[in-house]
């Protein structure tokens, strides 16, 4: 049974599963569907394109799936898709795709933090944590597991790679690779994301592998072609180390602090 609020506003043809609540003042729009076991809160709105998956909360004054702030849009049909299990803060936007890609995305099991923007065409793997304020521009890709620290700005079609994590007030203009901490003005490699990775069950050979890597990487006296070269050589054969490579080889913004 899902419970709606007299004063919200929910189209008859959106497409609602079970035991969801909406609450006061909240707007769905019409071509919507919402999972079962969500909370919409309070002066919420849910734009027509948004796929909303199960045990999502959305607070108070969350924009889900507005049309994407790009002069290219012409009205197109695009999506926003939210995984299952995802929390939205308040005053949280997210804008739905242009025709570049049809859809912007956050995964499964994300905490979106308060005064979040996610624009058109971005997508997000799942178990991500963004903090309040993180702004982020068209066309960007945030792998798993990634945290991203509070009223960090990034840059349109950079690429955040997986179980890396940024501190809070910074810029990302360039590609920022897997498993790593990145800090400083302008941003830098600072180490592994040691203390992440053990608690997803890394092992110390695999930590080391991948500390080992980015020595070379990071190293003033390699530029990255030299690196990569010497990675596959020595570590090429642990999956990770396979990842960062994959993730050097597609970059097309260049490495942060490279």
């Amino acid at each position: 049974m899902n419970t709606i609020h007299s004063t919200a506003i929910v189209s008859s043809k959106a497409k609602l599963g079970d035991n969801i609540t909406i609450s006061p003042y909240a707007i769905v729009h019409d071509d919507v569907e919402i999972g079962n076991n969500c909370q919409i809160g309070p002066s919420a709105v849910i734009y027509d394109g948004a796929r909303i998956g199960n045990n999502v909360i959305i607070h108070q004054s969350a924009s889900v799936s507005n049309v994407p702030q790009d002069l290219s849009f012409e009205g197109e049909e695009t999506f926003f898709y939210v995984g299952d299990n995802t929390t939205i803060r308040e005053f949280v936007t997210l804008h739905r795709g242009t025709k570049s890609s049809g859809f912007s995305k956050v995964g499964k099991n994300c905490l979106i933090m308060a005064y979040s923007h996610v624009a058109h065409d971005c997508v997000l793997g799942d178990n991500i944590i963004l903090s309040n304020a993180v702004q982020i521009a068209g066309h960007v890709t945030i792998d798993d597991y990634a945290i991203v620290g509070g009223s960090t700005v990034i840059h349109q079609f950079c690429k955040v790679g997986k179980h890396t994590m940024t501190g809070g007030g910074f810029r990302i203009v360039q590609d920022l690779p897997p498993f790593i901490l990145a800090a400083e003005e302008p941003l830098q490699y600072k180490n592994l994301n040691i203390v992440g990775l053990r608690r997803r069950g890394f092992s110390n050979d695999d930590i080391m592998a991948l500390k080992k890597a980015y020595g070379y990487i990071y190293s003033k006296a390699l530029n990255v072609t030299q690196a990569k070269e010497k990675i596959i050589a020595e570590l090429g054969e642990n999956k990770y180390v396979q990842d960062v490579i994959s993730f050097i080889e597609s970059s097309k913004r260049g490495l942060v602090g490279k």
